[in-house]
């Protein structure tokens, strides 16, 4: 029989699949590429700020009941001692599902050491694990599952755009992810990682439908290579309509917290910048590290 958090994230894509959305509460995460290399300390902080505050809503609660209010007597029973928030460990998983095909343990290890480095020099406490989903078996795996369903933070480093859309889709797993985003986690991806987060990505054989985390869009990686090239024409003809486009120079990216219906607010972190180009413009609203775009997505 499932744990609470697995059941959980059962219950929660099959309430995304009634009703055809997924419940949102965790902040989002996109990323250029060129992950976890030096230059790219800006992002992997701002991605750990933003876990701890996850880490600290989990130890102080679960599903609204907190250890400070009325219902003190249930929090006990439920979680035990209360847990002082200021010690929470943050729980950071590395997916290296879009390193598949390649050498999914470098990725991962690579991960692991940026974010125990940081981690370190935040003064923060933080574990890093790994949740190997690299086929099929492995996205059903019951113990990789609990592991996406109890985490802060998942990452997905980058690797082939069509493997995380191609194995995730409809797995134990991604129920996992968004059960854990919908507790407040954040889940965040990086090249290939991020473009799987939106709702369209393209591959090299075509335009695929993506995850869907982050509707209205697709990230373009690298962006400060691929903006010398005809790359928008080029999608303009493989993406469906009302797609806008986010491009994301290497070790720069964009975090999102919620806030609202109304679309979410996007700071920028790393040297570079982000550009993003509604559907049709040739003219993108360019945001640099520290500025915050207002996306109607």
């Amino acid at each position: 029989m499932p744990g609470p958090l697995l059941a959980r994230s059962e219950s929660a894509i099959a309430a995304g699949r009634r009703t055809g959305v997924v419940a949102m509460t965790g902040p989002i995460g996109l990323h250029g590429g060129d992950e976890y290399i030096a230059g790219d300390e800006p992002f992997l902080d701002a991605l750990l700020r933003a876990a701890g505050r996850a880490a600290d809503d989990r130890a102080g609660g679960v599903d609204g009941v907190t250890s400070d209010g009325a219902d003190d007597d249930v929090t006990g029973h439920i979680l035990g001692p209360a847990v002082d928030p200021r010690t929470a460990t943050i729980r950071v998983v590395i997916l290296p599902t879009a390193a598949a095909r390649g050498f999914p343990e470098r990725a991962a290890a690579n991960g692991q050491a940026a974010f125990e480095r940081r981690a370190a020099i935040l003064g923060r406490s933080t574990s890093v694990q790994v949740a190997r989903v690299i086929n099929a078996a492995s996205a059903a795996d019951p113990h990789e599952v609990a592991c996406l369903a109890d985490a802060d933070m998942i990452h997905l480093p980058g690797g082939d755009p069509d493997l995380i859309p191609g194995i995730l889709a409809g797995s134990r797993a991604l129920a996992a992810i968004e059960a854990a985003w919908e507790r407040g986690a954040v889940v965040a991806g990086a090249s290939a990682g991020a473009m799987a987060l939106a709702e369209w990505t393209w591959t090299p054989t075509g335009g695929i439908r993506a995850l869907g985390l982050v509707r209205g869009l697709a990230v373009v990686p690298h962006y400060d290579d691929v903006r010398r090239t005809a790359w928008q024409r080029t999608l303009d003809d493989l993406a469906p309509g009302g797609i806008g486009y986010l491009g994301l120079d290497e070790r720069t990216g964009v975090i999102a917290e919620p806030n609202g219906p109304e679309g979410r607010d996007w700071r920028v972190a790393g040297p570079g910048a982000a550009w993003w180009f509604a559907r049709g413009s040739d003219e993108p609203l360019v945001g640099r590290d520290g500025d915050v775009l207002r996306l109607p997505i």
